[in-house]
């Protein structure tokens, strides 16, 4: 007798629990890894970004663990935990790219880097326009990246909703009370 092929709500269902765990845990370990080095230089903004971050990554780890229990409001915590990740990261980009201050980077020049700047015949004031278009392509690069990954996966899980949804309705109730692993 040979296994049936499973439905397509049973592939969007294993999908769903297999993307936002390994999703889910990547968001929560980086964030947490930068919420150390942030708190080790005493960056408190990026502290607190940080720990939003692992904030998000917990929201989509609880919503992995309330669809393995069979509840289909897992998928509002998927879906909810990459808009609130794309919400703190779009506030941080922002206030990055308002937070520009050629005084302050002229003021960070070592005697090494104006001897360098000097050597190859660029002017400090040549220099600020070059750091101010790598600064905005910088956060703008991570803003936009934020914007069609953290958009793009609340649009996966959007769009497997009805399908994990019906998935999780036409189970059998598992005699351990688990769904197989993803």
């Amino acid at each position: 007798m040979s296994i049936p092929e499973p439905t397509p709500q049973v592939k969007a269902l294993k999908r769903v629990l297999k993307v936002s765990r390994l999703n889910g845990w990547s968001v929560a370990i980086f964030a947490g890894l930068c919420v150390l080095i942030t708190l080790f230089i005493g960056d408190l903004l990026g502290t607190l970004i940080g720990l939003l971050a692992v904030a998000s990554g917990w929201m989509e780890i609880h919503g992995n663990h309330k669809l393995k229990r069979r509840d289909p409001d897992g998928m509002k915590w998927l879906v909810r935990s990459q808009m609130f990740l794309l919400t703190v990261m779009l506030a941080y980009c922002a206030s990055r790219l308002g937070s520009f201050d050629a005084d302050s980077m002229l003021a960070n020049l070592t005697p090494d880097m104006e001897a360098i700047l000097k050597e190859s015949g660029i002017e400090r004031a040549d220099l600020v326009p070059l750091v101010h278009k790598a600064f905005f392509a910088l956060y703008g690069g991570v803003a936009l990246t934020c914007l069609l990954y953290q958009g793009g996966m609340a649009l996966f899980y959007r769009g497997k909703t009805r399908l994990v949804t019906e998935a999780l309705s036409a189970l059998p109730v598992p005699p351990a009370g688990a769904l197989p692993p993803a």
